[in-house]
């Protein structure tokens, strides 16, 4: 029996980048807020860099079968994700979620395969969603209360987990797709 895990070494083979060269705010925040923007910062930052790179085809192509997961559907869910929570939830906006022109979960996840242009404009909407969130959150304190009676602080807590689980899934992809992994 052949070990699966020669040649998989772990340290900094095969990773995105050093920590010197770590594009990703890291700096130490102290208060709940200023540490709860900043997690969920670095959680979105993460999104990017395990993006770049690729091409339209990587970007959408399913790589862990039998799942039909993609990064790109990933940057999709988030998109309707941000708009969820920070404009349906907590501002009570019921118009369209992105990439679910008929409201059904899974919409984000299939798609043709993209060219570049879709590409761009699926990071492009994304980006649009945590801009208009941050924008949210800047002017509203931590205690307001939105749809079901939730609290904003426990709505970015939930963000900061939802990004984190699916950067889980982005790591698997990402190996799968041209062997980096990490970060």
């Amino acid at each position: 029996m052949t070990d699966q895990w020669a040649g998989k070494g772990f340290g900094w083979q095969n990773m995105f980048v050093p920590p010197a060269q770590d594009p990703r705010d890291q700096e130490t925040v102290h208060g709940e807020r200023d540490v709860l923007l900043r997690y969920l910062s670095f959680q979105r930052q993460t999104v990017r860099l395990k993006c770049a790179g690729l091409t339209p085809e990587q970007l959408a192509s399913p790589v862990v079968p039998p799942s039909e997961l993609t990064l790109l559907g990933l940057v999709r869910h988030l998109a309707a994700v941000e708009h969820g929570w920070f404009q349906r939830v907590m501002q009570g906006d019921n118009g369209p979620r992105p990439f679910r022109p008929n409201g059904v979960h899974s919409e984000e996840f299939s798609f043709p395969m993209p060219a570049d242009s879709d590409v761009e404009a699926a990071f492009q909407e994304w980006q649009r969603q945590c801009d208009a969130a941050d924008e949210f959150v800047a002017r509203t304190e931590l205690d307001a209360r939105g749809e079901d009676d939730v609290e904003l602080r426990e709505v970015l807590v939930h963000l900061i987990e939802e990004y984190a689980r699916h950067l889980g899934h982005a790591d698997l992809l990402r190996e799968c797709i041209d062997g980096r992994r990490g970060q």
